[in-house]
């Protein structure tokens, strides 16, 4: 008697990103303001990362909130609507609650029906890995269209004399629309983790630490803090500029792509000074347009490459159609670097 075989799923044989949003909180940080809280200066900030202000996230401007705000202008922008996607996926470590995932909230309130929906924490990676993911979902025929958000709202700084320049101010979500494609749209991506650096850039405490000091439910008390991140930064630089260059060629080379056929370069938005590292590295010619979003907006997580190409674009710095390297990295460490057709 022959054995039942399962039927194998029919995808689309590509897929792409068809359309992109991106929501920026209303109050601008400028320096100036960032210095009453921590120990540096203007100059400091400037010159070690690039950032000339920043967005600061009021009450109401929740994750979720900033997520469907967003989202809109992507679904818009690819020409569907919200009932014909079919998942969510958000990339964030800023979402306070265990579970339920911040996704399932999104896609309800969006009119995504039953679209499966779920969060991935990979730090400023995230929006890599939910591309990977969403690429895979498509062509693996498990859904047509997929939602992939970088939405983190990360809270205010620790006390001095904390020097970190990327904080505070890192809430955004810029949402893409992935879809199926004709020609091939997401390059191969080029993923990894380097877990024995785990405590470069790590949460000060767990939650279950924070909250059994004495007094912190309540919120009062000299140890009821919240848990922030901090950065060892050297070795954040060191490998950021050396590792992550290897990474992004190697996105080039999986691509069959050489960096002067490209029409952006569009890196997580960590600090100016990797992101001209990187440039130098890469060999990348002076005509291919460069995102330097960080000036305006800071170190937005997962947001920062989709929040970057929506500006690219909307500027004409950069054209649908053309070809984009994007690569992230960040906490954990994580990394994700492929070339993509910008829509």
């Amino acid at each position: 008697m022959t054995k039942p075989q399962i039927r194998p799923s029919e995808g689309a044989q590509y897929a792409r990103i068809l359309g992109v949003g991106g929501y920026r909180p209303v109050r601008v940080i400028p320096n100036a303001e960032v210095l009453e809280w921590i120990d540096s200066s203007d100059e400091w900030i400037r010159t070690r990362s690039g950032i000339a202000e920043r967005r600061w996230a009021g009450p109401e401007e929740s994750v979720a909130e900033m997520s469907v705000q967003a989202s809109g202008k992507a679904i818009a922008q690819a020409g569907i609507t919200p009932d014909q996607i079919g998942g969510v996926i958000v990339a964030t470590v800023s979402h306070l609650k265990q579970t339920p995932a911040i996704a399932t909230e999104i896609a309800e309130r969006l009119g995504c029906g039953t679209a499966p929906a779920f969060d991935i924490s990979a730090a400023c990676a995230g929006f890599g890995y939910g591309l990977g993911l969403a690429d895979g979902m498509i062509r693996g025929g498990n859904a047509e269209y997929v939602l992939v958000l970088g939405a983190p709202r990360l809270r205010a700084p620790p006390p001095p004399p904390h020097r970190s320049p990327a904080i505070p101010g890192r809430p955004a979500a810029p949402p893409a629309i992935v879809g199926p494609s004709d020609t091939p749209g997401i390059g191969k991506l080029i993923w990894g983790s380097d877990g024995s650096q785990s405590d470069v850039i790590s949460q000060t405490q767990a939650w279950d630490t924070a909250f059994a000091k004495p007094d912190a439910v309540n919120g009062v008390g000299e140890e009821a803090k919240w848990p922030a991140l901090r950065m060892d930064g050297q070795p954040v630089f060191r490998w950021a500029v050396w590792e992550m260059a290897k990474v992004a060629q190697q996105a080039l080379d999986a691509a069959g792509v050489t960096a002067d056929q490209l029409g952006a370069f569009i890196p997580h938005q960590a600090n100016m000074r990797i992101t001209d590292a990187m440039i130098k590295a890469l060999k990348l010619p002076d005509s291919v347009p460069v995102a330097r979003d960080i000036a305006e907006t800071g170190n937005t997580s997962a947001a920062s490459i989709p929040l970057a190409m929506e500006r690219m674009l909307e500027s004409g710095e950069a054209r649908s159609g053309d070809l984009a390297l994007i690569i992230g990295f960040g906490a954990g460490l994580v990394y994700a670097a492929a070339v993509v057709t910008l829509p």
